[in-house]
């Protein structure tokens, strides 16, 4: 009977293997299936190409132009990049979208969490109330965004005039006064977008093994004293994930302020997306598109550079 040796081949012969394996050419590759390969990712090229990758270049090139899509495009170098860092609303704007990002964290932030966290007890009907925190997720933006207007009615028959009167409060002017616009954009954009969340967590708290909640009932923990000492460890990493993603979408929020007040009262609700805005469409001519690809690119560069140092910092905290 044939035997087989099963002895490791001698180091020599390993060495000479790996040196063939890294003289590949291009002539190797294509006759090691390297052709179905590329036929197989031409298709997402082509696609990322077109309306992911040129995009991003043609608003690199269009920064340093002055260009409103209609008289051709002059070279005006570091212009718009000026133009924009002298313009007296942009310090508006970075400090308003700031504030909704800080009211955003405060009041959006936590409340999918909570919401999870006490579905998650539920022992009957989970699935609806999955579906139920779900719903505003699916309900189109201009339509949350009209059924909200009706709630921020400022006069005394609007929705929440209404019920704050019943014991004795307002009317509030809720979008047309500066101290409340703000508040009311956050707490109407946390309704829309804290569904997508909710299943965020339902679905990592699956992962949870239920030894650790047995263990904290033993040791007589209640629910809060189990969020606090199996839940959230047990979700650091996908906590530290949304919160990253919460600090983007925030810092790029376009929709509230520009359907909800357009950003007043007095520029109160101006963020960088509605000032990017309105330096592409607001102005003659088919407006300034140099200065709002040059806006674009500054913030795409704060934003990647946030994103770097908060990954960097929390590198051994989510692990």
């Amino acid at each position: 009977m044939t035997t087989v040796s099963t002895r490791p081949a001698p180091p020599a012969a390993r060495a000479a293997v790996v040196r063939r394996r890294a003289r590949r050419t291009p002539a190797t590759w294509w006759r090691g299936g390297g052709a179905h390969t590329l036929v197989f990712l031409l298709p997402v090229l082509v696609i990322f190409g077109l309306f992911s990758w040129w995009p991003i270049v043609r608003s690199l090139v269009m920064s340093f132009q002055k260009t409103n899509l209609v008289t051709p495009a002059q070279w005006v170098g570091l212009a718009n990049f000026e133009y924009v860092l002298h313009d007296p609303l942009l310090a508006v704007a970075v400090k308003n979208t700031l504030w909704f990002a800080l009211l955003a964290l405060v009041i959006g932030y936590p409340v999918p969490l909570l919401a999870a966290v006490l579905m998650s007890e539920v022992r009957r009907l989970k699935g609806l109330y999955s579906a139920l925190a779900y719903l505003p997720v699916v309900v189109p933006p201009v339509v949350a965004v009209l059924l909200w207007k009706v709630f921020y009615d400022a006069s005394p028959t609007g929705v929440f005039n209404t019920v704050l009167g019943w014991v004795g409060l307002g009317p509030f002017p809720w979008l047309q006064d500066q101290s409340t616009a703000m508040p009311s954009l956050v707490l109407a954009a946390t309704w829309a977008g804290a569904g997508g969340t909710v299943i965020i967590y339902l679905a990592a708290l699956l992962s949870v093994p239920p030894e650790l909640y047995d263990a904290a009932e033993v040791d007589g923990a209640g629910i809060w004293r189990k969020v606090w000492h199996v839940t959230l460890p047990q979700l650091r990493g996908v906590l530290f994930i949304t919160l990253i993603l919460q600090v983007i979408g925030t810092a790029q929020v376009f929709l509230e302020p520009y359907l909800f007040t357009g950003g007043g009262p007095a520029n109160s609700t101006v963020t960088v997306l509605l000032l990017i805005y309105r330096y592409a469409f607001e102005n003659s001519l088919g407006g300034n598109y140099g200065a709002a690809t040059a806006l674009s690119l500054m913030l795409a560069v704060v934003l990647a550079l946030f994103s770097a140092l908060y990954f960097r910092l929390t590198r051994s905290w989510s692990a």
